[in-house]
């Protein structure tokens, strides 16, 4: 699919990434100075456009790593948090002010149910603060970024009055978070539009959002408030963050891109470098990254169902809204598995070298499917052990009908066996001393002859508890030796590997 790169009649919507401080905040989450300070190069580089580097006054940790991220990146601006208090902000301005660009973001609670529990303040006492705090701020520093905490739970006249405050004080960014992730799209575009509409000097700031995915709507909300009149999003990697987490940047970046017929707006983001950064913040979080997850997720370009990978391999726009190498991932897969039909497996096969004719491609088929259904994870290793055998078995003379092996801890160990040889079939049974021994003693009745085993070897041709295994066997008989092998579904190897033998002295005995 081919997205226009053409931006000149859309607005630009400045993204803001909060991983380091937002998203750190998740417990378990933490990240060395190094960690941060890969991330944040990399988030400089992709083209991020702000960075908020820490919380300064948390820990001597946290101001060193926002003065150390400050010092480092070349192009972004970059914001430290403080609360609404001046040993905060003067904190912040401290660890902001090595940077090229820095910020001071600034926030105070302003909903009821906060004032009232948290705050223990009353409305016209945050005012009050506001005023104060931001003018401080403003002092310090040109960029000073405002958030009036649990926004979409504020009346929105008295959120007017705050937002007024803090562009009289000198903000120059006005945040309205959805900070519990409580707010429906609708509503968060019609409080920006009515904030930007009513509020005296809305038109000399830049609103923001930032949401939190409690209710699984943090990208939505994201997007409606940026079409409410915000043009700045708050936002992390993989979307990490408190509680639910954050807004996923990537998300946000992408429908941006994709849906630009709907949403007039671009950033500056470099999107190649998202699976990148995804994978390693994930790394320096700790935190995997779901297989379903929008854009970066290991299944995001990932088809098995045999209806899907029919239509990508006829056209990839079927079932793809956007290209896995505009994200930095390196192609789509076709994912072999119980869903795939016959045009992804002979494409498949194709890919590996193999040209089956007709009557081999069904038998393959048939075998594919069959061992899909067991086996949660197929291979390329396993397909072709899979094929290999089927292509080598189609003419044998000698093909096992049924085998039954019963193994005992002690005791006599017994294989009753069904074999066709040319055509006709005969059930022989014969007891060993194991069922290794059993079933080599029953096939040599079956078939009149009686070769020296030299080689028996069982190795699994793919990983797990459900990986096929390979058996090799070296027959030697009158001067000659002949070597096989057979490849099939074994739960574990080791416990169904006799059952391979007659494949692969089958396979020997060709050359006998």
């Amino acid at each position: 699919m081919t997205i226009s790169a053409d931006n000149s009649n859309k607005e630009r919507v400045y993204i803001f990434d909060t991983t380091l401080r937002d998203g750190e905040q998740s417990p378990g989450a933490t990240m060395t100075l190094e960690e941060k300070l890969q991330v944040a190069e990399l988030l400089d580089e992709m083209g991020v456009d702000i960075i908020e580097a820490g919380f300064p006054i948390a820990s001597v940790g946290d101001f060193e790593a926002v003065t150390a991220v400050a010092k480092q990146v070349k192009n972004s601006t970059i914001a430290g948090l403080a609360r609404a208090i001046p040993a905060d902000i003067d904190r912040a301005g401290e660890a902001v002010r090595h940077a090229r660009r820095g910020r001071i973001h600034t926030f105070v609670s302003t909903s009821p149910i906060h004032l009232a529990h948290q705050m223990r303040k009353t409305g016209d006492e945050v005012i009050e603060i506001i005023q104060k705090t931001v003018t401080q701020a403003r002092n310090l520093i040109d960029d000073v970024e405002w958030s009036a905490m649990d926004a979409t739970r504020t009346p929105i006249e008295y959120l007017m009055r705050c937002v007024e405050t803090a562009i009289k004080a000198g903000a120059t960014t006005i945040n309205l978070p959805d900070t519990v992730g409580y707010a429906v799209p609708e509503e968060y575009t019609a409080m920006f539009r009515t904030i930007i509409e009513k509020v005296p000097g809305a038109d000399k700031v830049i609103f923001s959002v930032h949401c939190h995915d409690d209710l699984g709507m943090a990208v939505a909300n994201s997007l409606a408030g940026v079409v409410g009149g915000a043009r700045q999003v708050e936002c992390t990697i993989n979307g990490l963050g408190e509680r639910a987490g954050n807004a996923a940047l990537e998300e946000v970046v992408m429908a941006l891109r994709t849906r630009g017929d709907a949403m007039p707006y671009y950033t500056n983001v470099e999107t190649t470098h998202l699976s990148r950064a995804s994978r390693i913040v994930s790394a320096a979080s700790n935190f995997p990254v779901q297989y379903n997850k929008a854009i970066v997720g290991k299944n995001a370009f990932a088809h098995e169902s045999g209806i899907h990978q029919d239509g990508m391999l006829k056209n990839a726009e079927t079932y793809e809204i956007m290209t896995p190498e505009s994200v930095g991932i390196k192609a789509t897969t076709l994912v072999m598995g119980k869903h795939s039909g016959r045009a992804a497996f002979k494409d498949k096969l194709k890919e590996l070298g193999y040209e089956l004719g007709d009557n081999a491609f069904q038998e393959a088929f048939v075998r594919f499917k069959d061992l899909a259904d067991r086996k949660k994870h197929i291979y390329d290793a396993d397909i072709i052990a899979l094929v290999d055998d089927e292509v080598g078995s189609i003419d044998d003379r000698i093909k096992l009908v049924d085998m039954e092996v019963v193994s005992k801890t002690s005791g006599v160990h017994r294989c009753v066996m069904t074999l066709s040889i040319d055509g006709e079939e005969s059930e022989v049974t014969f007891d060993g001393m194991g069922s290794v021994d059993a079933i080599f003693n029953a096939i040599k009745q079956g078939v009149g002859q009686d070769p020296h085993l030299v080689l028996y070897a069982v190795d699994g041709v793919t990983g797990g508890t459900d990986a096929q295994a390979n058996v090799h066997v070296r027959l030697e008989m009158n001067g000659r030796i002949a070597s096989g092998n057979a490849s099939r579904w074994a739960t574990p190897v080791q416990s169904r590997a006799p059952s391979l033998v007659p494949g692969a002295l089958r396979s020997a005995s060709k050359s006998m």
